[in-house]
């Protein structure tokens, strides 16, 4: 991996220097969650809280949305079925803003366009670079667009989200014979690392509801469980007096993310377009992630008060949405046709973002049906 330029290298000390404290505060060691929530969302210093250029070729990850316009196009197809035409529509987490841009393009040519786009980001710096998206690529829309520091008391309209279940701070476990054991960071001068130590009670009680649906995990099994998604889906449940929810992620059920097959989790660490499994190096410079259990997801929704409304791949969810229409749009030459049909293909393909990305969805009161899951529903695998 290329190193961290001179300012980068700079604010990563600065970034270690606040962890280590937190840890020394702590008594000598934090949970990874409480780890992973600092590296990537202390103010002015983690991760997506800092001027780092994130998204996209030129930084540490590309999101579908930086691949193709046809995503946020399709993604506009769902909003407008679900009501956005002089409604509410909410971005949790609009990253680049690309996604907010070609949807409200779309939405503005089909007539569609809401009375409110509204983008809950904490990070100002992505809020800055998301304006600049919109002044550049969607000026237009931008009347309708506002930025919110919080959830709203209430919201009626659409809710969704691009990759933001992934980025939630995990708690990372390991099975022994002995029990639940939780992982934990310490300090040594110059570096992080982590440990085991006997979990807490909530850890150990969400290791054995996973184990009840997928029998006894092997011992040494090691794997992550995000105990922040149920209060999440709680606020945005509480929040939607009616309308739609929407996650795009990548995950799967919870019995192949807790299979033999994936004995270590799914940790994954990105910087500059490589990924790698060592949360510690370089923290605040390098994004963290888990892979999303969606049966998790689905059953916290429901709990909540929510009405599971599909649950289908990437793939099967952008078809359903009109990608084949969009794709037999006449095109200026050869060269534009080409490109387009490998993005697309990026986008659909198994090996590529169509199958490891899911697309779930919840309802509350009367809402139109959702195309994006017409094509496939698969819904009674999680």
């Amino acid at each position: 991996m290329p190193p961290p330029d001179a300012d980068a290298a700079a604010h990563g000390a600065r970034v270690a220097e606040y962890v280590a404290q937190l840890v020394a505060d702590r008594g000598g060691v934090l949970p990874f969650s409480e780890y992973m929530d600092a590296v990537l969302y202390a103010p002015g210093l983690g991760y997506y809280s800092a001027g780092s250029h994130k998204l996209g070729s030129g930084g540490d990850f590309t999101t579908a949305p930086e691949v193709s316009p046809l995503f946020g196009r399709c993604v506009a197809a769902q909003l407008a079925d679900a009501g956005a035409a002089g409604g509410e529509v909410l971005e949790v987490g609009a990253g680049s803003g690309r996604l907010a841009a070609d949807a409200l393009i779309e939405l503005a040519r089909t007539g569609a366009l809401p009375a409110r786009y509204a983008i809950l980001e904490l990070s100002a710096d992505l809020r800055a670079r998301q304006r600049a998206t919109l002044e550049a690529l969607a000026p237009a829309a931008l009347p309708c667009v506002e930025w919110l520091d919080t959830l709203p008391e209430t919201f009626s309209g659409i809710v969704f989200a691009n990759e933001v279940l992934d980025a939630l701070p995990v708690e990372r476990f390991r099975r022994t014979a002995n029990g639940v054991e939780q992982c934990v960071v310490g300090y040594e001068p110059g570096r992080f690392a982590s440990d085991f130590r006997p979990a807490g009670a909530e850890l150990t009680r969400a290791v054995a509801a996973i184990e009840e649906e997928v029998g006894r995990l092997p011992d040494g099994f090691e794997s992550e469980v995000c105990l922040r998604l149920r209060p999440w889906l709680a606020s945005l449940a509480d929040m939607l007096t009616g309308g739609t929810l929407l996650f795009i992620d990548y995950g799967m059920s919870r019995r192949e993310y807790y299979s033999a097959a994936r004995s270590t989790g799914t940790l994954r660490c990105h910087y500059r377009q490589r990924a790698h499994d060592d949360p510690f190096v370089w923290p605040g410079l390098q994004d963290i992630t888990a892979q999303v259990d969606f049966t998790a997801v689905a059953e916290l929704g429901t709990a909540a008060g929510l009405e599971l409304a599909g649950y289908t791949t990437q793939a099967h969810f952008l078809i359903g949405c009109g990608l084949t229409g969009f794709m037999d749009e006449p095109l200026p030459d050869d060269r534009a046709a080409v490109l387009r049909s490998q993005q697309a293909a990026r986008l659909t393909m198994p090996g590529e973002m169509g199958e490891r990305f899911k697309v779930i969805a919840f309802t509350r009161g009367p809402v139109s049906a959702l195309r994006g899951f017409a094509v496939r529903d698969l819904s009674e695998r999680l």
